[in-house]
Protein backbone atom coordinates (compact mmCIF):
# COMPACT_ATOMS: atom_id res chain seq x y z
CA UNK A 1 0.00 0.00 0.00
CA UNK A 2 1.01 3.36 -1.10
CA UNK A 3 2.21 5.44 2.32
CA UNK A 4 1.03 9.40 2.16
CA UNK A 5 4.21 12.03 2.43
CA UNK A 6 1.84 14.62 3.28
CA UNK A 7 -0.34 13.64 5.80
CA UNK A 8 0.54 15.51 9.36
CA UNK A 9 -0.40 13.06 12.55
CA UNK A 10 -2.31 15.21 15.33
CA UNK A 11 -4.10 17.35 12.73
CA UNK A 12 -5.87 14.90 10.95
CA UNK A 13 -10.09 15.59 10.37
CA UNK A 14 -10.39 12.34 8.29
CA UNK A 15 -8.97 9.69 9.17
CA UNK A 16 -10.13 6.25 6.97
CA UNK A 17 -8.65 2.96 8.53
CA UNK A 18 -8.06 -0.15 6.62
CA UNK A 19 -11.41 0.59 5.06
CA UNK A 20 -12.83 -2.55 2.46
CA UNK A 21 -16.53 -2.81 0.78
CA UNK A 22 -17.55 -5.95 -0.93
CA UNK A 23 -20.58 -5.56 -2.47
CA UNK A 24 -23.51 -9.04 -2.55
CA UNK A 25 -21.76 -11.47 -5.07
CA UNK A 26 -18.34 -11.25 -4.22
CA UNK A 27 -17.20 -8.17 -6.00
CA UNK A 28 -14.22 -6.27 -3.57
CA UNK A 29 -14.83 -2.47 -4.31
CA UNK A 30 -12.07 -1.41 -1.75
CA UNK A 31 -9.63 -2.88 -0.02
CA UNK A 32 -7.56 -1.85 2.74
CA UNK A 33 -7.63 1.89 2.26
CA UNK A 34 -6.07 3.64 5.01
CA UNK A 35 -5.18 7.58 4.75
CA UNK A 36 -5.25 10.76 6.46
CA UNK A 37 -6.77 14.20 5.64
CA UNK A 38 -5.50 17.29 7.84
CA UNK A 39 -7.48 20.51 7.96
CA UNK A 40 -7.08 22.81 4.76
CA UNK A 41 -5.63 19.95 2.26
CA UNK A 42 -7.38 19.58 -1.16
CA UNK A 43 -6.95 15.58 -1.75
CA UNK A 44 -8.04 14.63 -5.50
CA UNK A 45 -8.96 11.21 -5.84
CA UNK A 46 -8.13 9.21 -9.42
CA UNK A 47 -7.80 6.23 -10.79
CA UNK A 48 -10.01 4.26 -13.45
CA UNK A 49 -13.52 4.08 -14.23
CA UNK A 50 -14.56 0.84 -11.29
CA UNK A 51 -11.40 1.43 -9.15
CA UNK A 52 -13.44 2.81 -6.42
CA UNK A 53 -13.60 6.31 -6.29
CA UNK A 54 -17.05 6.66 -5.74
CA UNK A 55 -17.34 3.92 -3.36
CA UNK A 56 -15.03 5.11 -0.99
CA UNK A 57 -16.71 8.83 -1.18
CA UNK A 58 -20.65 6.93 -0.35
CA UNK A 59 -18.47 5.07 2.20
CA UNK A 60 -16.91 8.40 4.02
CA UNK A 61 -20.35 9.72 4.17
CA UNK A 62 -22.26 6.29 5.13
CA UNK A 63 -24.65 6.09 2.09
CA UNK A 64 -22.72 3.01 1.96
CA UNK A 65 -21.76 0.95 4.49
CA UNK A 66 -18.47 -0.62 4.55
CA UNK A 67 -17.96 -4.10 5.08
CA UNK A 68 -14.58 -3.29 7.47
CA UNK A 69 -12.75 -0.34 8.35
CA UNK A 70 -13.10 2.93 10.11
CA UNK A 71 -13.81 6.06 9.14
CA UNK A 72 -13.47 8.56 12.03
CA UNK A 73 -14.49 12.98 11.27
CA UNK A 74 -12.78 14.78 14.01
CA UNK A 75 -12.49 11.55 16.26
CA UNK A 76 -15.91 10.39 15.57
CA UNK A 77 -16.21 7.13 14.21
CA UNK A 78 -18.89 7.35 11.29
CA UNK A 79 -18.86 3.65 10.98
CA UNK A 80 -20.46 3.25 14.05
CA UNK A 81 -23.01 5.30 14.05
CA UNK A 82 -26.45 5.36 13.37
CA UNK A 83 -30.21 6.97 13.18
CA UNK A 84 -29.95 10.45 14.93
CA UNK A 85 -25.82 9.96 15.05
CA UNK A 86 -25.62 9.45 11.81
CA UNK A 87 -27.65 12.14 10.70
CA UNK A 88 -25.65 14.19 12.79
CA UNK A 89 -22.32 13.91 11.51
CA UNK A 90 -23.73 14.11 7.83
CA UNK A 91 -24.36 17.31 8.55
CA UNK A 92 -20.91 18.22 8.81
CA UNK A 93 -20.13 16.82 5.28
CA UNK A 94 -20.69 19.23 2.32
CA UNK A 95 -21.18 17.50 -0.63
CA UNK A 96 -20.86 18.70 -3.81
CA UNK A 97 -22.23 16.51 -7.11
CA UNK A 98 -21.31 16.26 -10.98
CA UNK A 99 -24.85 16.38 -11.92
CA UNK A 100 -25.58 19.47 -9.77
CA UNK A 101 -28.19 17.90 -7.27
CA UNK A 102 -30.52 21.31 -7.32
CA UNK A 103 -34.40 21.96 -7.39
CA UNK A 104 -35.07 23.29 -10.48
CA UNK A 105 -38.11 25.13 -9.71
CA UNK A 106 -36.32 26.72 -6.52
CA UNK A 107 -34.50 29.87 -6.48
CA UNK A 108 -30.87 29.89 -6.04
CA UNK A 109 -31.32 31.48 -2.95
CA UNK A 110 -33.54 28.40 -1.69
CA UNK A 111 -31.41 25.96 -3.17
CA UNK A 112 -28.22 27.70 -1.10
CA UNK A 113 -30.86 27.12 2.25
CA UNK A 114 -31.60 23.71 1.30
CA UNK A 115 -28.02 23.29 3.07
CA UNK A 116 -29.79 24.33 6.52
CA UNK A 117 -32.10 21.35 6.24
CA UNK A 118 -30.61 19.20 8.82
CA UNK A 119 -30.54 22.15 11.19
CA UNK A 120 -34.10 23.54 11.62
CA UNK A 121 -37.42 22.28 12.45
CA UNK A 122 -39.45 20.71 9.79
CA UNK A 123 -42.23 23.59 9.56
CA UNK A 124 -39.54 26.17 8.93
CA UNK A 125 -38.08 24.39 6.11
CA UNK A 126 -42.08 23.34 4.75
CA UNK A 127 -42.36 27.20 4.88
CA UNK A 128 -39.26 28.49 4.01
CA UNK A 129 -38.90 30.34 7.00
CA UNK A 130 -34.63 30.00 8.29
CA UNK A 131 -33.60 32.25 10.51
CA UNK A 132 -31.90 35.86 9.47
CA UNK A 133 -29.05 34.84 10.17
CA UNK A 134 -29.00 31.66 8.12
CA UNK A 135 -30.52 34.18 5.26
CA UNK A 136 -27.48 36.58 5.54
CA UNK A 137 -24.43 33.19 5.54
CA UNK A 138 -26.73 32.51 2.19
CA UNK A 139 -26.36 36.25 0.84
CA UNK A 140 -22.48 36.54 1.50
CA UNK A 141 -22.03 32.93 0.20
CA UNK A 142 -23.29 34.04 -2.99
CA UNK A 143 -21.58 36.99 -3.10
CA UNK A 144 -18.52 34.89 -2.12
CA UNK A 145 -19.17 32.61 -5.52
CA UNK A 146 -19.98 35.05 -7.54
CA UNK A 147 -23.69 34.71 -7.78
CA UNK A 148 -24.95 37.78 -5.76
CA UNK A 149 -26.94 39.02 -8.82
CA UNK A 150 -28.47 35.68 -9.20
CA UNK A 151 -30.37 34.89 -6.08
CA UNK A 152 -34.17 35.13 -6.75
CA UNK A 153 -33.56 33.23 -10.50
CA UNK A 154 -34.45 30.32 -11.04
CA UNK A 155 -32.09 26.98 -10.89
CA UNK A 156 -33.53 26.15 -14.39
CA UNK A 157 -32.04 29.12 -16.17
CA UNK A 158 -28.74 28.95 -14.35
CA UNK A 159 -25.45 28.07 -16.93
CA UNK A 160 -23.59 24.39 -15.57
CA UNK A 161 -20.78 26.60 -14.39
CA UNK A 162 -23.90 28.85 -12.41
CA UNK A 163 -24.95 25.15 -11.09
CA UNK A 164 -21.87 24.48 -9.81
CA UNK A 165 -21.54 27.76 -8.04
CA UNK A 166 -24.75 27.16 -6.46
CA UNK A 167 -23.98 23.72 -5.28
CA UNK A 168 -20.44 25.20 -3.53
CA UNK A 169 -22.38 27.52 -1.69
CA UNK A 170 -24.79 25.17 -0.69
CA UNK A 171 -22.55 22.64 1.00
CA UNK A 172 -20.55 25.34 2.85
CA UNK A 173 -24.14 27.21 3.78
CA UNK A 174 -23.98 23.64 5.99
CA UNK A 175 -20.80 25.05 7.98
CA UNK A 176 -19.15 21.47 7.40
CA UNK A 177 -16.05 20.17 8.67
CA UNK A 178 -15.40 18.19 5.38
CA UNK A 179 -16.41 18.80 1.90
CA UNK A 180 -16.68 15.64 0.14
CA UNK A 181 -17.14 16.20 -4.31
CA UNK A 182 -17.50 13.92 -6.82
CA UNK A 183 -16.96 14.63 -10.34
CA UNK A 184 -17.58 18.89 -10.02
CA UNK A 185 -15.96 19.71 -13.44
CA UNK A 186 -16.77 16.78 -15.59
CA UNK A 187 -20.28 18.24 -17.35
CA UNK A 188 -18.14 21.82 -17.57
CA UNK A 189 -16.22 23.18 -20.62
CA UNK A 190 -11.88 23.78 -19.74
CA UNK A 191 -12.53 27.36 -18.56
CA UNK A 192 -15.38 26.68 -16.61
CA UNK A 193 -13.66 23.74 -15.08
CA UNK A 194 -10.35 25.74 -13.95
CA UNK A 195 -12.82 28.34 -12.51
CA UNK A 196 -14.81 26.15 -10.29
CA UNK A 197 -11.32 23.92 -8.92
CA UNK A 198 -9.91 27.27 -8.20
CA UNK A 199 -13.08 28.07 -6.65
CA UNK A 200 -13.51 24.92 -4.66
CA UNK A 201 -9.45 25.32 -3.23
CA UNK A 202 -9.92 28.98 -2.89
CA UNK A 203 -12.86 28.48 -0.36
CA UNK A 204 -11.02 25.08 1.46
CA UNK A 205 -8.22 27.75 2.18
CA UNK A 206 -9.96 30.14 3.41
CA UNK A 207 -11.75 27.67 5.83
CA UNK A 208 -9.27 25.53 6.72
CA UNK A 209 -11.75 23.09 5.10
CA UNK A 210 -10.45 19.87 4.15
CA UNK A 211 -12.13 18.67 0.64
CA UNK A 212 -12.18 15.07 -1.42
CA UNK A 213 -12.16 15.05 -4.71
CA UNK A 214 -13.20 12.35 -7.19
CA UNK A 215 -11.80 13.18 -10.51
CA UNK A 216 -10.85 11.66 -13.91
CA UNK A 217 -9.33 14.68 -15.65
CA UNK A 218 -5.62 14.12 -14.07
CA UNK A 219 -3.81 17.47 -15.58
CA UNK A 220 -6.85 19.35 -13.62
CA UNK A 221 -6.45 17.30 -10.39
CA UNK A 222 -2.21 18.41 -10.74
CA UNK A 223 -2.87 21.77 -11.36
CA UNK A 224 -4.88 22.53 -8.29
CA UNK A 225 -4.68 19.46 -5.54
CA UNK A 226 -2.41 19.66 -2.55
CA UNK A 227 -2.15 15.96 -2.76
CA UNK A 228 -3.34 12.95 -5.16
CA UNK A 229 -4.62 9.35 -4.42
CA UNK A 230 -4.48 7.05 -7.03
CA UNK A 231 -6.94 3.81 -6.90
CA UNK A 232 -6.72 0.96 -9.06
CA UNK A 233 -8.78 -2.27 -8.13
CA UNK A 234 -9.67 -0.76 -4.97
CA UNK A 235 -6.36 -0.58 -3.62
CA UNK A 236 -4.60 2.60 -3.11
CA UNK A 237 -1.17 2.52 -5.51
CA UNK A 238 0.04 6.08 -4.95
CA UNK A 239 -0.51 8.88 -2.46
CA UNK A 240 1.84 12.15 -3.11
CA UNK A 241 2.48 14.98 -4.34
CA UNK A 242 1.32 16.32 -7.70
CA UNK A 243 4.60 16.80 -8.66
CA UNK A 244 5.51 12.90 -8.08
CA UNK A 245 2.43 11.70 -10.53
CA UNK A 246 4.83 11.29 -13.34
CA UNK A 247 4.21 8.52 -16.16
CA UNK A 248 5.31 5.43 -14.11
CA UNK A 249 2.82 6.19 -11.68
CA UNK A 250 0.40 7.08 -14.11
CA UNK A 251 0.40 3.35 -15.90
CA UNK A 252 0.37 1.76 -12.33
CA UNK A 253 -2.80 3.51 -11.96
CA UNK A 254 -4.63 3.12 -15.22
CA UNK A 255 -2.04 0.83 -17.33
CA UNK A 256 -0.05 1.56 -20.48
CA UNK A 257 -0.55 4.64 -22.75
CA UNK A 258 1.30 7.53 -24.19
CA UNK A 259 1.20 10.09 -21.13
CA UNK A 260 3.36 12.37 -23.11
CA UNK A 261 -0.11 14.25 -23.87
CA UNK A 262 -0.26 15.74 -20.35
CA UNK A 263 1.71 18.91 -20.94
CA UNK A 264 4.00 20.53 -18.62
CA UNK A 265 1.77 23.74 -18.66
CA UNK A 266 -0.75 21.66 -16.50
CA UNK A 267 1.49 21.50 -13.94
CA UNK A 268 1.49 25.34 -12.61
CA UNK A 269 -0.01 26.24 -9.65
CA UNK A 270 -3.27 28.59 -9.28
CA UNK A 271 -1.49 30.19 -6.30
CA UNK A 272 1.22 31.23 -8.63
CA UNK A 273 -0.86 33.52 -10.60
CA UNK A 274 -0.35 36.80 -9.77
CA UNK A 275 -3.85 38.08 -11.58
CA UNK A 276 -5.85 35.39 -9.57
CA UNK A 277 -4.40 36.71 -6.17
CA UNK A 278 -5.63 40.00 -6.76
CA UNK A 279 -9.17 39.24 -7.75
CA UNK A 280 -9.64 36.88 -4.96
CA UNK A 281 -8.09 39.99 -2.58
CA UNK A 282 -10.63 41.75 -3.78
CA UNK A 283 -13.92 39.39 -3.53
CA UNK A 284 -12.73 39.17 0.26
CA UNK A 285 -12.22 43.04 0.62
CA UNK A 286 -15.65 43.08 -0.45
CA UNK A 287 -16.74 41.08 2.09
CA UNK A 288 -15.29 42.58 5.26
Amino acid sequence: MARSRLASPGQDMLRVSSLSKRYKGGEDALRGVTFDVPAGQVVALIGPSGSGKSTLIRCINRLVTPTKGRVELDDTDITRLGGRGLRRARRLMGMIFQEYALVERLTVMENVLSGRLGYVPFWRSFFRRFPQSDVDKAFALLERVGLSEHVGKRASDLSGGQRQRVGIARALEQDPALLLVDEPTASLDPKTARQIMRLVCEVCRERDLPAIISMHDVPLAKMFADRIIGLRAGEIVFDGPPAELDKAVLTEIYGEEDWTQIHPEHEVRPEESAEDRHAHEERMAGLR
